[in-house]
């Protein structure tokens, strides 16, 4: 399957780095040109999409509210 089109804007390109899995769900680093990315999704959908440490993924982030924290004086 691949994508064509999608209407989220923040796509970050990269290659699975760690998975720590869990029962239910499991953490998924994923290292990218920008840094690491890291998604919380369910074993089961790791499982279905055959994800390993090393495969490329697109990191697709939604999110509805952005937060800004002052650094310095």
């Amino acid at each position: 399957m691949a994508i064509s089109e999608i209407n989220v804007r923040n796509q970050f390109r990269g290659k699975i780095k760690e998975i720590i899995f869990g029962p239910v769900v499991s953490e998924v680093d994923v290292e990218t040109q920008h840094g690491i990315v890291t998604s919380v999704i369910t074993s089961r959908s790791i499982q279905d999409l055959d994800l390993k440490v090393g495969s490329e993924v697109i990191a697709l982030v939604k999110s509805t509210e952005v937060s800004i924290a002052k650094i310095g004086n």
